[in-house]
This record gives structure tokens, C-alpha cells and sequence, in this order.
């Protein structure tokens, strides 16, 4: 792939994406719908007192993690912030192991200690939710920086929020990665509100894929509302990064229906703004009107994956809401003295 003339590639919303095949729509439908029922089933359990400390829901936004899991090689690494659950799912982490973290306990991926924004799994290439925000952005280039120093053709990939996105840290890290050609793409998921404050208020250059110009980082704006656009654009930074040229940004432009965390009431936008945002553009509601208008499937065997999906997170819930906690010793082991 030749280098791009300019920073700035066009838009997805100028270039009509690759058409899915059957089996593509119904992987990204399922996969899409196990994270929206787990953040659904997650929200109830907080609710109820079992979920304890922050919580931070991804529903609205799955197309982005999904559509990225769907172009990456298995050995590509992720790493992203708090809002991780949906990342952790995508990436093929059990539902049983993500719920029992959120409950503290034993059975978790950290073992109970981590809870909701610290998880972590080698062996799916996924280098944690982190609590710091912008954090996981020069850790994330860390990592590319060890593959490109191994000649291992993976690429990492860094994933924050549009308010993540003006922490000093990431342009630190994109200064060394755009100097030493990186194969790291940054993910900034912009879902227009960086906890309660609108991008309008808060960012000078709201058109993300511009925050790179200063370090010659090409960037691209993705409807991240639409899965096969996200797929489409990941494929194409991915081969940018794989074939030496450096780092690429990825403004995945989305939304979250819930608040920023479960404390926040999100008074700060009008219901008929979610409900508009939910109508027109929910992510799995496209996928399911394209699979029924083509006739990929039939409205019952959508119903059937319904089912099987809603199967799997209450076999979650019970898991982690009967698997023992941590013995007491525990709070000495995995940390580095």
C-alpha cells in the first residue's frame, strides 16, 4: 500500500463499504449482541449490589470492537481504557471469566482483583482495561515497539476516548512512534462525550483523525456506527502499519447509550438525542435489517441467536454469582515487591 499524499484520507461516509457475506453478517450480529446482553446484564447486576466500584458500559458502540476483531490476525494485540468489556468479548474472553472479575471472584480473569477495569488475557492479545486515563496509549506503542524491534509483523492497537485524547501522554507517544515508524494504529473512539462534557466544549479540533498531522500520522474518520465501514477502514490502517510505513489514527465516530459510568445520570443530553441516535443508526439494528432484507436469515433463526446469546450471559451471571471470592491470601500473590 503507498503512502498516503496527504495526513488525511477521506471519510467512510465518502466510500461505500464492502458488502458482507452471510457468514460475516451473522459472526458480527452475534457477536455484537453477546456484548450489548452482557453490558445489559452487567448494568442490572450493578444495580443489585453485586458489582461493586466503577462500571463503565460499552452498549452502542460494539460495531467499533467487532469490526476491528474482524480485520486484525490473532496475534495482533489490544489494549484500550475502563470501557473495556466489550473489547474482552470481542476478543474471545470467556463471558463466565469477564462477569466473574466484575464480581470479584476467583474464577475472574484477574483473578477477582482487578474488577471491571482491569482484566487482562496473553493468551487472546489483550493487554488490559486500564483506569488512568490515556495510559494504555504509550503502553499500547510499547508494544508496538517490541514487535517492530522482534520482526514479528504484529500490530498493536490502542484504543481511548475523544477525552483521553487530549492527555499530554498521547502525543508523547505519538511523536515516538510517528520518529520510529511504529506499527501501532490509535483507536480514538469519539462517542461525543467525554464524561459529561460534549466535544464541542472541550476540544479546539474536534475532526480527530487531524490530531497526527504535527507527527506525519495519517488519519481516516470511520463511521463507527457500521460495522462493515469499521472492518473496511481497520483492514486498510492494518496494512498501512504491517507493511512498515508506521502508526495510523482510527476516529471511530460512535455513540454510548448509557451514561459514563453507572453513577452518571447523563443529564446532559436529551433523551430524544439517545433515542434519535438508537432509531437511526444502532449498530446491531443495521446488521439484523440486512440480514432479514436479504434473506440471509429468517426472523426466527435471529431469534434463535437471541436465545442462544441471552444463554450464555445468564450462564455468566450464575457463574459468577456462585463462584467463591478470593481467600484473604490472595491479596499477596501476582504483585511485583
Amino acid at each position: 500500500m503507498a503512502a498516503p499524499k496527504s495526513t488525511r484520507t477521506k471519510t467512510s461516509a465518502e466510500t461505500e463499504p464492502t458488502s458482507f457475506t452471510r457468514d460475516e453478517e451473522l459472526f458480527a450480529y452475534r457477536n455484537m449482541l453477546l456484548i450489548r446482553r452482557f453490558e445489559e446484564k452487567a448494568g442490572q447486576m450493578y444495580g443489585m449490589g453485586l458489582i461493586g466500584g466503577f462500571c463503565h458500559l460499552y452498549i452502542g458502540q460494539e460495531a467499533v470492537v467487532v469490526g476491528m476483531q474482524m480485520a486484525k490476525r490473532d496475534d495482533d494485540q489490544f489494549i484500550t481504557s475502563y470501557r473495556d468489556h466489550g473489547h474482552m468479548l470481542a476478543a474471545g474472553m470467556d463471558a463466565d471469566g469477564v462477569m466473574a472479575e466484575l464480581t470479584g471472584r476467583r474464577g475472574g480473569y484477574s483473578k477477582g482483583k482487578g474488577g471491571s477495569m482491569h482484566m487482562f488475557s496473553i493468551e487472546k492479545a489483550f493487554y488490559g482495561g486500564h483506569g488512568i486515563v490515556g495510559a494504555q496509549v504509550p503502553l499500547g506503542t510499547g508494544l508496538a515497539f517490541a514487535n517492530k524491534y522482534r520482526k514479528d509483523g504484529r500490530v498493536a492497537m490502542a484504543f481511548f476516548g475523544d477525552g483521553a485524547a487530549n492527555q499530554g501522554q498521547v502525543y508523547e507517544a505519538f511523536n515516538m512512534a510517528g520518529l520510529w515508524k511504529l506499527p501501532v494504529i490509535y483507536v480514538i473512539e469519539n462517542n461525543r462525550y467525554a464524561m459529561g462534557t460534549a466535544v464541542s466544549r472541550a476540544s479546539s479540533q474536534t475532526d480527530f483523525s487531524k490530531r497526527g498531522v504535527s507527527f506525519d500520522i495519517p488519519g481516516e474518520q470511520v463511521d463507527g456506527m457500521d460495522v462493515r465501514a469499521v472492518r473496511d477502514a481497520s483492514a486498510r490502517a492494518l496494512e498501512f502499519c504491517r507493511s512498515g510505513q508506521g502508526p495510523y489514527i482510527l476516529e471511530m465516530q460512535t455513540y454510548r447509550y448509557r451514561g459514563h459510568s453507572m453513577s452518571d445520570p447523563a443529564k446532559y443530553r436529551s433523551k430524544e438525542e439517545v433515542q434519535k441516535m438508537r432509531n437511526e443508526h444502532d449498530p446491531i439494528e443495521q446488521v439484523r435489517a440486512r440480514i432479514l432484507t436479504s434473506g440471509m436469515a429468517s426472523e426466527d433463526e435471529l431469534k434463535q441467536i437471541d436465545a442462544e446469546v441471552r444463554a450464555t450471559v445468564q450462564k455468566a451471571a450464575d457463574f459468577a454469582q456462585n463462584d467463591p471470592e478470593p481467600d484473604a491470601s490472595e491479596l499477596w500473590t501476582d504483585v511485583v515487591r
